[in-house]
Formats: structure tokens, C-alpha cells, sequence
């Protein structure tokens, strides 16, 4: 499937701004099945462009400095992505959880996708004792662990709610854990919770999903939203497999991989400062149109 992404941000500031300087995490990154065929910046005003500092992690940072005073700066990033997945499903010959972790932390690498960057907590994802018990009913040592991870997915998508007005982007695994309420960050920050505390390598992802509108209504342009779900280290036959705790299903043909870190400090889509007075309001729209 070929998709076109829009993602359009806009900060409107309550008085002119004097300079501006983001972190754009907004090109999607390489990753097995699927490819990149195109990607744009479009910003206004006018910004200085560079590559920015690499994090040592599988994302594509640009920063942008705007040094001309304006009351709105509008950063729409346009990408056009071949994604070409099957969602994976658990083997006989799929390697433990135990061999897993075990595997994990005898490799040498370390390459941005080295399992060892992803074993430890990190500093948005710490290591909860309640959220280790309850993902140990099911990351058990001897279960396969593509077997498990699915499993644990499934069961944070059979009891938490998704409730936007749950959490906010600070709130910490623990917080979402008790409450049983919250987003796709949530989610996606307890199960690698859960799974480091198993002895598992677990990443963050970053991305899109694409949505289907309910039967008869058409497509709503701009309605969709950046999406969070988790890769977890299977061995070194399967590697890294994707599993949506938000949705209780392996990572298939409709999520779109833009970044990967340790938790969502490595891969907000924006970040950065800005030298001016106080208010501001930020508004965001994403377009997931497949082409196909």
C-alpha cells in the first residue's frame, strides 16, 4: 500500500515572536517493509534548515531556525510512503522470553538498533513493580515471545479505555497504569514497561495508522493523528517486531514506522524554544490517504 501523509502544525502566538528554533522529527525513517519514495518540509515563514544532532537513534531530525518576528509558524510535512508488511505471527521455532532477553544482552552491537539501547529504563519509562507483575501473567520466562508480546497487547487493549482526556503528555506509566485510562503513549509506555522489567529490549514507536471511516461516510481529510505502538526484540532470526498495544495487533500494512527511541523524548515530532512573550496555541492535523 502506498500512503501520502500529511502533517500539518501550526503555533499561533499571542505576540510576534522574535526566534524560533524546532526539532522536526517529521521524515519517516527506513524500516523493513517499508520505503520512503518522497518527503518535503514546507514552512512559513521562511526557516534556516539543517540536519540537526543525531540522537543514536533510528530517527530523522532536520532543525529550523526562524529568525524573522511573526505571530504564526506553520511547519507541513509532506511524505509519500510504499508500505509492504505482512503482520507477523507466532512460530514453533520462536525462541523464549527468557532466550530473548537472554539473547539481548549478549549481543555486541551498538548501532542505533542494537537491542542493547532498548533493555534498561529510560528516563520517561521507568520500571514499575505493579506493571512488571501484571505483564508477567503474560511474558511468562518459557512462553515464545512473539506468542507473549501479542498476548500482552492484546490484554492492555482488552482492559484499559482509551480516553483522550485521561492523561497528558507528562503523565508518567504508573499514573496511566492505575487510572486504566488513557492514549496510544500510554499504552504503548506500559507494555515496554512491562517488558524491560521481563528482561526484553523495547522500543517506542512513533508513527501513523492508517483509519477507515465507518461504513457509507467518506474520508474525513485531516482527521487522522500520529500513533505510538511498541518493537520488541525476538531473537536474532525475527529481530524486531512491532505489536499495538492500542489496538491488540501485530504491526501490520497500516502503521507507518516515522521514528523509533527508547521512549517519546527520543521521537516527538516537534520540539524546541522560542524567544518571545507568553501564550501560545498549537494546533495539529494529519492526513494518512492511501494511494492505492
Amino acid at each position: 500500500m502506498r500512503y501520502a501523509i500529511t502533517h500539518l502544525t501550526r503555533f499561533r502566538y499571542a505576540f510576534p515572536v522574535r526566534f524560533a528554533r524546532c526539532n522536526l522529527r517529521l521524515k519517516p525513517i527506513a524500516w523493513d517493509g517499508q520505503r520512503l519514495e518522497d518527503h518535503a518540509l514546507v514552512i512559513h515563514p521562511a526557516a534556516a534548515e539543517d540536519a540537526g544532532r543525531g540522537s543514536g537513534y533510528p530517527v530523522n531530525t532536520t532543525r529550523i531556525v526562524v529568525m524573522k518576528p511573526s505571530t504564526e509558524l506553520r511547519i507541513e510535512s509532506r511524505a509519500r510512503v510504499l508500505v509492504d508488511r505482512v503482520a507477523p505471527v507466532a512460530v514453533a521455532g520462536d525462541v523464549s522470553v527468557a532466550e530473548a532477553g537472554r539473547l539481548a544482552r549478549d549481543v555486541r552491537d551498538l548501532s542505533p538498533i542494537a537491542p542493547a539501547n532498548y533493555l534498561f529504563p529510560s528516563p520517561l519509562i521507568a520500571a514499575f513493580p505493579e506493571i512488571a507483575a501484571w505483564c508477567a501473567a503474560e511474558l511468562r520466562p518459557d512462553r515464545g515471545v512473539v506468542e507473549a508480546a501479542l498476548a500482552l497487547a492484546k490484554a492492555i487493549k482488552g482492559q484499559f479505555r482509551y480516553d483522550g482526556s485521561a492523561t497528558q503528555l507528562d503523565t508518567s506509566p504508573a499514573e496511566a497504569f492505575a487510572k486504566k485510562h488513557g492514549v496510544c503513549q500510554d499504552f504503548a509506555q506500559i507494555m515496554i514497561s512491562g517488558a524491560r522489567s521481563a528482561g526484553l529490549a523495547a522500543a517506542y514507536v512513533s508513527g501513523y495508522l492508517r483509519t477507515l471511516p465507518p461504513p457509507g461516510q467518506a474520508r474525513l481529510v485531516g482527521a487522522d493523528a500520529t500513533h505510538a505502538w511498541v518493537l520488541i526484540w525476538c531473537g536474532p532470526d525475527r529481530g524486531w517486531i512491532g505489536f499495538d498495544p492500542t489496538n491488540g495487533v501485530a504491526m501490520g500494512a497500516d502503521h507507518i514506522v516515522m521514528a523509533i527511541g527508547r521512549d517519546y523524548a527520543d521521537v516527538a515530532p516537534i520540539d524546541g524554544i522560542f524567544l518571545g512573550r507568553d501564550g501560545q496555541k498549537i494546533d495539529v492535523a494529519v492526513d494518512v490517504e492511501p494511494l492505492d
